[in-house]
């Protein structure tokens, strides 16, 4: 977890009066394959960032933590518009979904975003996502290539299931069909997004990030869960397009996530020359929740490759992870700044 000096604490004080002036703004956006909630922060006149969470999760619960550190805040909102796209039936204060309402499939799920970039009048975005939701942003840009400008994706999958998640998923079906979102099903999802450094044992109680991770899977609607379940653990096998995708991306896993494996997969199908791979050490699946500092360096230089850049007001704390005394030199590279991405292997330990 971020541990805040007091230069950040106003830093961060500062960014979130300005979250309560502009406010997020809720939108629900009718589409061809039912309705999509889009939460929107910032200027629509910049350039377009959206946001896709993990199963069973959304914004608040899959992208709080990233969007919270003052650096990564100031960089992303400094540079972009957020546009937090939900997952059908898993937005704030969802209702039950209707059985009239349409059973999606992962392929529906990436043209639905298709047509939220219509909606706003979006052209070329930059694309986040979360495991099951890097799935869909990457099926995404291969089907939509000249809609994507770049890829952050943590913990993407890009495989069909292996037989271990799948029978995972199996179970966690009948239980939310049988008993909702019941203690086990919780627990089989925080396995699948941290650590066992922040789940906590008999000794060690649980991290405060996992307990209100806890909270907000209890306020999910267990039948809107299994159909987005249901979507992913019927997911096609995507490897041969990844390919086909020439815009850069840039990769986090964590060492201690269950995908680890299928994110090593997917590094070596891409691109070489515009990818790029950070390990973040004793860290799970959801780096953004449990680690977001390991993401502030890889971030900066990936977009100064776009041409965007961190504003120099917030450059104020001496501990600032983005501060040039704390970057490798082999960073300052121009293949790091975002020209040519190569491969780097980054290992942050839990004590950074």
């Amino acid at each position: 977890m971020v541990k805040l000096s007091l230069l950040d604490f106003i830093i961060l004080d500062h960014y979130r009066r300005c979250s309560s002036e502009q406010k997020i703004k809720e939108h629900l956006v009718k589409t061809g394959r039912g309705y999509v909630s889009v939460a929107v922060f910032g200027d629509q006149d910049k350039p377009a960032l959206i946001t896709y969470p993990d199963l069973a999760l959304n914004y608040m619960s899959c992208f709080q933590g990233v969007f919270y550190c003052p650096e990564a805040f100031s960089l992303l909102l400094h540079n972009f518009c957020i546009y937090h796209i939900c997952p059908p039936g898993h937005e704030l204060g969802a209702a039950v979904m209707s059985l009239d309402d349409p059973v999606l499939s992962v392929d529906d799920l990436a043209d639905q975003i298709v047509e939220v970039l219509d909606y706003f009048r979006l052209g070329k975005v930059m694309c986040m996502g979360v495991t099951a939701g890097a799935y869909i942003l990457t099926l995404f840009a291969i089907k939509y290539t000249q809609r994507v400008m770049g890829l952050v994706l943590v913990s993407p999958l890009c495989k069909s299931p292996s037989w271990t998640e799948w029978l995972c998923n199996k179970v966690m079906t009948n239980l939310l069909y049988f008993c909702g979102m019941c203690t086990l099903v919780k627990e089989l999802l925080l396995l699948r997004y941290f650590s066992k450094e922040v789940r906590g044992s008999v000794e060690v109680p649980e991290s405060d990030v996992v307990q209100a991770c806890r909270r907000l899977l209890g306020e999910r609607q267990s039948p809107n869960v299994l159909r987005l379940l249901e979507a992913i653990n019927e997911r096609p096998d995507i490897t041969q397009g990844l390919r086909k995708l020439k815009c850069r991306s840039l990769i986090f896993v964590g060492e201690s996530s269950p995908f680890h494996s299928e994110a090593l997969h997917m590094t070596s199908k891409l691109d070489r020359r515009f990818s790029a791979l950070v390990e973040v050490q004793a860290c799970g699946s959801m780096v953004t929740e449990e680690q977001p500092d390991a993401m502030l360096i890889p971030l900066e230089y990936f977009l100064m490759g776009f041409g965007f850049y961190r504003p120099s007001q917030c450059n104020v704390s001496p501990r600032s992870p983005l501060s040039p005394t704390s970057i490798s030199p082999e960073l300052f590279s121009p293949e790091s700044m975002g020209l040519k991405l190569k491969p780097i292997k980054t290992r942050f330990s839990e004590e950074v």
